[in-house]
């Protein structure tokens, strides 16, 4: 079972590692990725905005700021910056876990606070 913590810190890792397959398999089967303000996008176009993300092939830190969870279901709010493109957000995610008690990314909206 992992908690939300190990979640953010293995999507950061991913990420850091350019590892698109990683990234996907913390996503829920259903989950928004919303890549700019009213944008949001499933499936292949998630897919493909993370990997236009990866392009870049800078680092990216990120600070929890707070974790709302109630059961199986949690708001995370981050503080992120790819380091080298001058990209930096707060963002507002919600996560579920499911019933292999893996957390997963339902929305992931970097740009949470526009």
């Amino acid at each position: 079972m992992t908690t939300i913590h190990d979640e953010i810190e293995t999507f950061v890792a991913a990420f850091n590692r350019g590892d698109a397959d990683a990234l996907d398999k913390l996503y829920d089967e259903h989950s928004v990725l919303v890549p700019a303000p009213g944008r949001p996008l499933t499936g292949d176009q998630r897919r493909a905005a993370t990997a236009h993300l990866l392009g870049f092939g800078a680092p990216m830190k990120a600070e929890i700021r707070h974790i709302y969870q109630a059961c199986d279901i949690a708001l995370v709010i981050v503080d992120w910056s790819i380091e080298g493109v001058g990209m930096t957000g707060t963002a507002t995610d919600v996560l579920r876990r499911g019933p292999d008690g893996e957390w997963h990314y339902v929305v992931d909206n970097p740009f949470g606070t526009a």
